[in-house]
């Protein structure tokens, strides 16, 4: 099967509706404060990720590119949406038009329609150095996100099975860019063994990609005759996985994503750490279901409920949030009392 197809394919399955019974952010609760004493009007939703400045904690995560016109014509709509509600907007892998130059467009169209935008260029692991440097070119991007899916690849039927050097390359790119390099995980979330190992190697960013949201697992296994459908509820959950690695590397630039649903996900999520949270699937399906309108709607309405957040936790800026009373409840909790006895 082509490239192209199979993003076509990841696309068809992203929109599926396939989320958890139990998302881990429902086993974790804010406790309420009955007073405040601040003003909506004074809430700042800006955020800062390391050398970022995000005027939203919220960002468009990796989805599309290379799948022609199809794909081209998502990313114009979803660059549209994020220029008009002001948040950064990270494309899909671009490995594909990093190997067929005829792919770029459904890349380049994203800074085209948003040029004063944030844009987060995305590639894999396997990428060198000069594939980096090209992927970045090819959107005048302010940060680059190196996806790790071991798991996926494995699963995948035409999937990668070599995966030594990837640590050092991604060593090697974080040194010689200059832009900020988020590691990001697509859907089986980071340890904290594997944030100890990024950590030695230069990366100040990690995007966790937790479990909850779409399951490339089950994706994958959808297109194979023989499924191993034994790993389709591996991987760690997205609150546990911003828990593990805050614990191992407090100074981390942490983006949650992974089954993020709405703003008070995005807002738990600030209270364990994290300085922003990324929507792929939750946003892609409104987009193709709905219109692009009512993607703007609800990019609207997710930084509404944020604020709400806010203002009931008396946090003005969104740095405030981090720490806030909380407690954790079902397997969540049993999770990190074996994991992190002094969470």
């Amino acid at each position: 099967m082509s490239r192209s197809k199979r993003k076509l394919e990841h696309i068809r399955h992203a929109i599926s509706r396939d989320e958890l019974d139990i998302n881990s952010f429902d086993e974790m609760e804010i406790i309420h404060q009955s007073l405040t004493d601040i003003h909506w009007d004074d809430i700042s939703l800006q955020t800062q990720l390391g050398e970022l400045t995000l005027s939203s904690p919220l960002f468009v995560n990796a989805m599309t590119g290379g799948g022609g016109e199809k794909t081209e014509n998502i990313n114009r709509q979803l660059a549209m949406a994020a220029k008009e509600t002001g948040i950064a907007l990270a494309v899909g892998s671009q490995m594909s038009a990093l190997k067929d130059p005829r792919e770029k467009r459904s890349y380049e169209v994203v800074r085209e329609e948003n040029p004063n935008g944030i844009i987060f260029a995305n590639i894999g692991s396997e990428a060198t150095l000069d594939q980096a440097k090209e992927a970045v070119d090819m959107l005048k991007a302010d940060a680059l996100q190196i996806h790790l899916n071991v798991l996926q690849e494995l699963i995948m039927p035409e999937g990668d099975r070599d995966f030594t050097n990837r640590l050092q390359q991604i060593e090697q790119i974080v040194k010689e860019l200059d832009i900020p390099v988020i590691i990001k995980e697509v859907g089986f979330g980071v340890s904290m063994e594997s944030a100890r190992q990024l950590k030695e190697v230069g990366v100040s960013y990690i995007d966790v990609g937790g479990k909850g949201g779409t399951n490339f697992s089950k994706v994958e296994n959808k297109r194979r005759k023989q499924p191993f459908s034994s790993f389709n509820q591996w991987g760690v959950p997205t609150a546990i996985s911003v828990k593990e690695v805050k614990s191992v590397f407090p100074e981390c630039n942490v983006i949650a994503s992974g089954g993020m649903r709405n703003g008070l996900d995005g807002a738990k999520a600030f209270v364990l750490g994290a300085n922003a949270f990324g929507m792929a699937g939750h946003l892609l399906r409104i987009l193709m279901k709905e219109d692009l309108e009512t993607l703007v709607q609800e990019i609207n309405h997710i930084h509404h409920e944020f604020t709400i957040a806010m203002m009931v936790l008396g946090a003005k800026d969104t740095y405030m949030l981090d720490g806030k009373p909380h407690i954790f409840t079902g397997r969540t909790k049993t999770w990190l009392e074996q994991r992190l006895p002094t969470f």
